[in-house]
């Protein structure tokens, strides 16, 4: 079975319509929804970027049964991993369990703004597994005072904890990322269907863990609509994760995707209303070894008709191509 889960994307959204996104996918019958961490969008024309922490907790009291996950946070920059901690167990508390925090190495786009610079990537996974290891302490109970190399904290102690603290996604694109997941996480989140990088966490400690994707798709009526729509404004994607890591701002963004053509982005990006396009680019997921897969509906003001439209036609066909072949469930 493919759980089929929906992206609240700050980068397109404002913040009460996002929270009015989540009570649509939860009606459609969406499994679980994630959020994107974001201070800037990838590019000026998404338009947006709320305090997705925010969001959370205004999700999280507006939804009764939608599993709610940070896809992702980073707990180096703009956060401390100490405050990391101290929103997520607030967040499994008000969710009622629903909640799981997931964790990357972030992207300068967002970080830069803390004005502590951007290091090379072996540096930012040392950060990341330091700062894990702190949101596990605290996670614990009692009091925390560490002095490592990168953070320090002196005598923290969450207040409030879940009986069962919020499980830990590490983000991950290849090698080095995969055997500090395997270490560190209690499951494994990318963004391409890629066999590798499953085989890799499984490697290091996580085998049998979840496996958590994600697919952007551009839903329209008018297929040519759906196509310009992408192309405006997901043309950045393609750049991959160690081109889309390092630029600071959308301008970089802008120039770096300014040769990328609308048919280069429907290439990768199931647009239009074919429900077969969009089972067909979730099968790559499955094969891979994902048990669930985050779906981005390209274009803030297409959620409430592509949501009505997931619910209705796309959700029952996803099941049908991957049944849950538990106990002869659907």
């Amino acid at each position: 079975m493919v759980q089929i889960g929906y992206t609240m994307m700050t980068e397109q959204r404002a913040p009460r319509a996002l929270v009015a996104d989540a009570v649509d996918a939860e009606r459609a019958g969406f499994d679980f929804s994630v959020i994107s961490d974001h201070y800037f969008p990838w590019l000026d024309e998404q338009g947006h970027a709320p305090y997705a922490w925010a969001v959370l907790g205004a999700a999280a009291q507006a939804t009764s049964k939608l599993p709610l996950m940070t896809y992702v946070t980073c707990p180096t920059f703009r956060y401390h991993p100490a405050v990391v901690a101290q929103k997520a167990a607030t967040l499994q508390l008000l969710s009622e369990g629903r909640f799981r925090l997931g964790l990357g190495s972030g992207e300068n786009l967002n970080e830069h703004v803390a004005g502590r610079g951007w290091p090379a990537v072996a540096v930012r996974h040392a950060m990341l597994a330091e700062a894990v290891g702190i949101v596990r302490a605290l996670f614990g109970g009692g009091y925390v005072t560490r002095h490592g190399r990168y953070f320090t904290v002196d005598g923290a102690r969450l207040w409030d904890l879940p009986d069962r603290p919020p499980p830990i996604g590490v983000a991950v694109s290849g090698p080095a990322s995969c055997e500090l997941a395997g270490r560190l996480a209690d499951l494994v989140i990318a963004v391409e269907p890629d066999a590798a990088l499953i085989a890799g966490f499984a490697a290091h400690g996580g085998a049998g863990k979840p496996a958590v994707g994600q697919l952007p798709v551009c839903w329209d009526r008018d297929r040519g609509a759906a196509v310009r729509r992408a192309h405006e404004q997901f043309r950045w994607f393609g750049g991959g994760w160690k081109v889309n890591a390092e630029l600071p701002g959308t301008a970089g963004f802008a120039a770096a995707s300014r040769f990328v053509r609308p048919e280069d982005v429907a290439g990768s990006v199931p647009c239009g209303d074919r429900v077969e396009d969009f089972v067909d680019a979730v099968r790559p997921y499955a094969e891979a070894g994902f048990g669930e897969v985050a779906l981005i509906q390209i274009g803030g003001d297409s959620q409430p008709a592509f949501l009505e439209w997931a619910g209705g036609t796309l959700l029952p066909a996803l099941r049908e191509a991957f049944p849950d072949r538990r106990e002869g469930r659907t």
